[in-house]
């Protein structure tokens, strides 16, 4: 996994802690490391072809992003899906891409991209490609704040949302089926290009706010995997991997 710079101008591959931290934190978020999941140092250290100390290192900066909790004479653990950090990521997730709905006003070219990825979900959906289809939708969400000229703000939503994508993949695993998930998709496209951006706004917080009725029922069925803001003292035992 090391890295060097391109003589070329080119810009620097990532250095092997920022690659370490990268892949666990995928990981995490797409829940190949369920909620609950014990971390060995070494075990991860092995996997990855790397020291401990890139392990650790990354392990620190998960820590500090809620994703990873470390007890005491215990270990460390991939931490439990937080209610709390998701009700606030996706309090701004939604504040910034509905305002952008203000500004947008979508061309033919526009609205003709919009439905290339909404084909795209549809085609990762019939294969079976949960992974695509998150990844696609990520696209359909950004292209709607690139269109708005506001696609900088990106980043301040992709940094909030850990925890929210990781209900959203359970949401994706246990509740609303991908096929729902596209025609809410398509009723804002469909409303942007009749030129109602009330319907299109409407549409939209109606999809993003689903999150919050599914991960209520995967609770439920589930509430091993979530926190609501206390640290439970968990055992070395590995919990079940999701599938």
């Amino acid at each position: 996994m090391a890295t060097e710079k391109n003589g070329k101008g080119h810009a620097p591959r990532m250095s092997v802690r920022d690659q370490t931290l990268e892949t666990l934190r995928r990981r995490i978020i797409s829940l190949q490391l369920p909620p609950g999941e014990p971390l060995s140092e070494n075990e991860l250290a092995q996997e990855l072809g790397v020291s401990r100390t890139p392990v650790r290192e990354s392990l620190i900066l998960l820590r500090e992003e809620g994703l990873v909790q470390v007890f005491p004479q215990i270990g460390s653990f991939v931490s439990l899906v937080d209610l709390a950090r998701v009700s606030e990521a996706q309090f701004v997730r939604e504040a910034i891409e509905c305002a952008s709905m203000r500004d947008l006003s979508v061309d033919s070219e526009g609205i003709a991209g919009l439905r290339r990825i909404l084909q795209s979900q549809t085609d990762a959906d019939a294969g079976g490609d949960i992974e695509e289809f998150f990844r696609l939708d990520e696209d359909f969400h950004r292209e709607l704040l690139r269109l708005a000229g506001h696609e900088s703000a990106w980043a301040a939503v992709n940094s909030a949302k850990a925890h929210l994508d990781r209900a959203r993949r359970l949401s994706l695993l246990e509740t609303r089926p991908i096929s729902t998930l596209i025609q809410q998709h398509t009723a804002v496209v469909d409303a942007l290009e009749a030129n109602k951006p009330e319907d299109a706004d409407s549409s939209l917080r109606l999809h993003l706010r689903g999150v919050f009725d599914d991960v209520k029922r995967i609770q439920a069925a589930t509430p091993e995997l979530f926190s609501d803001g206390t640290l439970p003292r968990p055992s070395r035992r590995s919990v079940a991997r999701l599938s």
